[in-house]
């Protein structure tokens, strides 16, 4: 798949930990790679805002069932272009086992208007 964006974000989002995989670099070369985890409460959620801020992100694709996106889309709606996806929708993409995978996975599955 043909990079598009040089700083996106995928987070997979639980009910209580957000797992996030930031991707930096230019379209042309293998991004690098920066992970983290953190807890779904309001001061978790705001560090991982300020996280993604200091990384320059631009994009950020979440994957989640249930309710569980909504705090972590108000947090990051004012700063961030968002999109969701449903985690049923994606299962079934091969090699994915892992939360950390899934938020790794994330940016590159889907396409950013």
């Amino acid at each position: 798949m043909e990079a598009m964006i040089e700083r996106c974000a995928g987070l997979d989002v639980h009910q209580e930990t957000v797992v996030a995989c930031v991707l930096v670099g230019p379209l042309e070369k293998k991004p690098n790679k920066s992970i983290e985890s953190f807890p779904t409460t309001t001061k978790g959620l705001l560090k991982l805002n300020d996280w993604l801020m200091s990384m320059q992100v631009s994009d950020v694709v979440m994957e989640s069932t249930g309710v569980y996106w909504k705090p972590v889309w108000n947090i990051l709606e004012s700063d961030f272009q968002l999109v969701l996806a449903n985690a049923r929708h994606v299962k079934n993409v091969p090699g994915r086992k892992t939360d950390v995978k899934d938020a790794e996975c994330s940016p590159n599955y889907y396409e950013v208007d």
